[in-house]
């Protein structure tokens, strides 16, 4: 066999395995979204994935055509088990007053350990000011 004809057979073979492993994405992708949508009792599940292990091309091409904009969207959306916290409710919450934070940045101030800035940087924060 000549050199162009081995080319194009590593050529080919490097597609194939780049398009099998992109249809192994595309159907645990589709397996991940079936069990993280909320909307979906087990038993459609259970159907999905039935359908994904005996007609794995035709259900991940129904799946992504008829499902595609609500797995974009919970793909996109935020995990309900992260909660983000405003610097009022993490004050609340926290064990040192305002007045104590800037008094203990003072004693570190005052033993040399931080410069000024770095003082007024700590102050500035205990009050709740943005710099």
């Amino acid at each position: 066999m000549n050199f162009i004809g081995n080319v194009w057979d590593i050529f080919w073979f490097f597609f194939w395995i780049f398009a099998y492993v992109a249809y192994l994405f595309v159907l645990v992708y589709v397996l991940i979204d079936i069990f993280r949508d909320h909307t979906l009792n087990g038993w459609l599940k259970a159907v999905w994935v039935i359908f994904l292990v005996f007609v794995p091309w035709l259900t991940a091409i129904v799946y992504l055509i008829a499902r595609g904009k609500g797995m974009a969207e919970r793909s996109a959306g935020r995990r309900p088990d992260i909660v983000e916290y405003s610097d009022d409710e993490v004050r609340a919450v926290s064990f040192a007053s305002p007045s104590e934070e800037i008094a203990k940045a003072q004693a570190l101030r005052d033993q040399g350990v931080i410069s000024d800035g770095e003082f007024e940087a700590l102050k500035a924060k205990a009050l709740g000011s943005r710099f």
